[in-house]
């Protein structure tokens, strides 16, 4: 984890010139596709830069396999699913082969391991989730809540509630073993949560939760699209035995990549996920009139994966080996540190509160701030200071170190940006044009 100091004053551009100029992956900000070096891109936590490397990558495999081989090219491709989660694993996950694919989307993911889950667990008749959990995990919670018979405990840690929803203390919406323990009951199934809440930047104790909830025999299905390539998951260290997660966010891989899925090993024998597609059939093609799957990762594998989509995961994923996760999360911790020093000496005058820990190990890569007029300023930021945040509800702007290809420089000025657009009150001039998009 990196050091909370910073070379200096935080809001001279000195400071973050000083930052750019130690910075040792400074370079992978010239592998990215970038069209306007005026513009502060501080999104990469909802969609991340296009590297150089997969528009060539992409093209080969299009002339190359695709149009050389056509569908002889199945003969390679088959189990690129695997391979490429072999990939993701080792850079990204901390763990070994043969537990992960890149397939499908995190929502279809998350749908699979949750299910299988219950079914292993089938005599338990409950599940619990978060109020701040992602909306797509909290809807497909409460689709197979109904669907099996089951309760659902929210655990209300953002003030928005839901099915049977308990109110809990936190802070930034982050759970605690502590917080948790009386609701780990021997009827509890599943537990769901993110690693990094995708809304606050606040980021969970993995380790402590996984022994806790293991020690009463429920399985948990850790969501990691907000955290995966901006901080080191170490699952094998941490005990995590089902994740999921997305690839283009800090992974860089591309407008709705490939997800992943993550089972280790011991499981992949036990559980038997609820969509039962072709891929996992231990004899593929024989095309037999029963389902028998097999006992390795690809029995969680539905059907034909996007093999395009999965270069362009390869890509991205090498080069953050390439980078090294631990460099990754030390800038990311160094980047949030940045902003959250400017947040106190230019945002909170001007009625801003931060909404993220300021400890670098309870955060991830990006943070959120609160104003009142935050759609509007978050829209004007785009409009007027090309300045590239996102604006969640309801009254959020969450702005993110992506630590390939973003600069610390970008990252000051994107800041103080922000600073004068709301000092000088030009942000009321802009309007939503009706974009449903945030």
């Amino acid at each position: 984890m990196a050091n909370s100091v910073l070379p200096g004053d935080a809001t001279l551009r000195a400071t973050a010139e000083k930052l750019d100029a130690a910075d040792a992956l400074a370079h992978y900000r010239d592998q990215f596709y970038i069209d306007d070096d005026d513009v502060c891109y501080l999104d990469g936590n909802s969609l991340g830069r296009l590297p150089l490397d997969t528009v060539s990558n992409v093209g080969d495999f299009m002339n190359d396999e695709w149009g050389a081989e056509a569908v002889d090219g199945w003969s390679h491709w088959v189990d690129e699913a695997g391979s490429v989660g072999d990939v993701l694993a080792e850079v990204a996950l901390g763990t070994g082969p043969g537990q992960t694919l890149v397939c499908d989307t995190t929502s279809v993911n998350l749908y699979q391991l949750v299910g299988a889950a219950i079914r292993a667990n089938s005599g338990r008749k409950t599940i619990i989730i978060d109020s701040a959990n992602f909306p797509t995990d909290r809807y497909i919670v409460q689709g197979l809540a109904e669907a099996n018979g089951m309760t659902i405990v929210t655990l209300n840690n953002d003030g928005s509630g839901g099915p049977g929803a308990v109110d809990v203390v936190t802070e930034n919406e982050r759970l605690t073993v502590d917080v948790l323990e009386p609701y780990l009951t021997d009827d509890v199934a599943v537990l769901t949560l993110q690693a990094i809440h995708y809304r606050s930047g606040s980021r969970s104790d993995m380790k402590a939760i996984n022994d806790l909830a293991r020690s009463r025999g429920i399985y948990v299905v850790w969501d990691c699209a907000h955290a995966v390539a901006s901080i080191s998951l170490d699952f094998d260290a941490n005990g995590v035995d089902l994740a999921v997660g997305c690839t283009y966010k800090y992974g860089n891989s591309g407008p709705g990549a490939p997800a992943w899925l993550f089972v280790r090993s011991e499981l992949q024998s036990v559980l038997r996920p609820p969509i039962q597609g072709w891929f996992a059939q231990e004899d593929q093609f024989a095309m037999g009139p029963a389902f028998e799957p097999t006992d390795t990762i690809r029995r969680f594998q539905i059907a034909s994966p996007s093999i395009m989509g999965l270069r362009s995961v390869r890509t991205a994923f090498e080069m953050i080996g390439e980078a090294g996760i631990a460099a990754i999360e030390n800038k990311a911790a160094i980047g949030t540190e940045l902003m959250i020093r400017l947040f106190d000496e230019w945002l909170e005058p001007l009625g801003f509160r931060l909404g993220t820990p300021r400890e670098a190990e309870q955060r991830g890569g990006h943070i959120t701030i609160h104003h009142t007029d935050a759609r509007q300023i978050a829209l004007a930021m785009r409009k007027i200071s090309k300045v590239i945040p996102d604006f969640r509800m309801p009254d959020g702007i969450r702005m993110a170190m992506s630590p390939l290809p973003t600069s610390y420089v970008e990252v000051w000025d994107g800041f103080e940006r922000l600073r004068d657009l709301v000092a000088s009150g030009a942000y009321k001039d802009v309007h939503d044009e009706g974009n449903r998009v945030t």
